[in-house]
């Protein structure tokens, strides 16, 4: 596991009403700052990729559809330099994956349907000064297969 990323599973409590799952908690042990949340969509066969941070970290999950999340760490001093973490992160088998600054990452839809990821950040989007850097999809090695 590339150093810093964190993976909780998560649970959903399913009754006749429909579902509850929680994501983020204050006293998880990964969990530092809240800047903001918002969703993101992507639709089928779609990639979103590579993007990283300097200052912000991230907690993401999917919550409809089906994603293969990818993380490449391009920390020069980290012990897991050049390592790449795949993830595959749906509601029937949810998880939240901590990504840490300066670790690339990006996401595919691997369903036939529009997917909706709920990203949970420790500082809050900058409009003037955005702190997101970008890579094309196709660089870093990396091939976004579909399953």
């Amino acid at each position: 596991m590339i150093e810093g990323v964190k993976v909780k599973i998560l649970k959903t409590i399913l009754d006749e009403r429909g579902r509850l799952m929680e994501i983020l908690r204050n006293d998880d042990p990964f969990f530092k700052e809240f800047g903001q949340v918002y969703i993101t969509t992507a639709y089928p066969g779609i990639i979103k990729a590579w993007h990283w941070h300097k200052l912000q970290e991230d907690n993401l999950t999917c919550v409809k559809g089906k994603i293969r999340l990818a993380l490449y760490d391009a920390r020069k001093n980290s012990p897991t330099f050049k390592e790449i973490n795949e993830f595959i992160i749906s509601l029937e088998k949810p998880k939240l994956v901590h990504i840490p600054s300066f670790v690339y990452h990006g996401f595919k839809n691997i369903t036939n349907e529009e997917a909706i990821i709920i990203n949970t950040i420790t500082k809050p989007y900058n409009h003037k000064n955005p702190d997101e850097y970008r890579v094309d999809y196709s660089s870093l090695g990396y091939v976004w297969r579909k399953k």
